[in-house]
């Protein structure tokens, strides 16, 4: 029986805290979680692109799975992101994460290899049918190469744990060439920041966000507001938000999500190699912007 969870709303896809040698931080992580909940997110993905799963050991996986468990208590579902080389490896740290307690897994394509469509989808398959916990299909093929279309994705309706897909292309067309095949056999959750607006008008009911670290009632506001058809009132937000969401887009995403975390007192900025710090005419536009973010924030209206 696969386990049932509330996929709805934002879950942020939450940073890993590290120290200054780049051991994680598993406190500052913990917090992270808790003060995200606090501020009234639906859900959490660990482990994810925002998260720095490639720069992580298989023992850190887990340790981070089991720290967001022990964060969350149950209060929020805990989605924890795969992303390996070989499906075997997937199907090794997705039984493992099971084992501890999350509620979902969000599997990338695996990395690498540019499989062929049946190869991609076989992968997904796969590590579904190893498992109970429910799988979200996760395409972001700008960072990953591989595009999951709708075409695998249709193939996989059959597949009964694989309930979810989000998608990071921009292409906010597959929503509606998904739904037009298998109506709502899939939930579909937005995952590119700045077109999560226009996600949500073709049928997405979730959103992984990559800002909502830095401002997640904000977020949330945003989503709920689109949600009920309130455009005029969610417009407002989304404006504003629009300049930090664009940064979601970037291929330094992680560096300027973290940056702006910390600018903001919710985590800090450090990630690790490869991973640098940005180029000081980078941080210096991203501080920017958020400086000018925090200065109007006061006036918004969000209910």
């Amino acid at each position: 029986m696969v386990k049932k969870i509330n996929w709805s709303g934002v879950f942020p896809a939450v940073s890993t805290q590290f120290n200054a040698d780049f051991s994680i931080d598993f406190e500052a992580t913990f917090n992270v979680i808790n003060n995200l909940i606090e501020d009234g997110v639906s859900g959490l993905v660990v482990c994810g692109t925002v998260g720095e799963n490639t720069s992580l050991s298989l023992e850190e996986k887990i340790q981070v799975a089991e720290t967001a468990v022990a964060a969350a208590k149950g209060r929020v579902p805990v989605i924890v992101g795969v992303a390996e080389f070989t499906t075997v490896a997937a199907i090794k740290i997705a039984k493992a994460v099971e084992k501890v307690g999350v509620d979902g897994i969000m599997l990338m394509p695996a990395l690498v290899y540019s499989s062929k469509p049946f190869e991609t989808a076989q992968h997904f398959r796969g590590v579904a049918n190893a498992i109970d916990l429910p799988l979200m299909v996760y395409n972001n093929p700008p960072v990953y190469k591989n595009d999951v279309t709708a075409d695998i994705l249709i193939s996989l309706a059959d597949c009964e744990n694989i309930v979810c897909f989000k998608d990071s292309s921009g292409d906010t067309r597959r929503f509606i060439d998904v739904r037009n095949e298998v109506g709502d056999r899939f939930v579909l959750f937005a995952g590119l920041d700045d077109v999560v607006l226009e996600s949500i008008v073709v049928g997405a009911v979730g959103w992984i966000s990559g800002m909502s670290n830095v401002f997640p009632q904000e977020g949330e506001a945003l989503f709920r507001l689109a949600k009920a058809g309130e455009y005029a009132k969610a417009r407002k937000i989304y404006e504003w938000f629009m300049p930090l969401l664009h940064l979601d887009a970037r291929p330094d995403l992680v560096q300027c999500i973290k940056l702006c975390e910390e600018i903001a007192g919710r985590g800090s900025a450090l990630t690790r190699p490869p991973r640098l710090p940005l180029p000081e005419s980078d941080e210096a536009y991203v501080r920017e912007i958020m400086k000018k973010a925090m200065e109007t924030r006061s006036q918004l209206v969000l209910d």
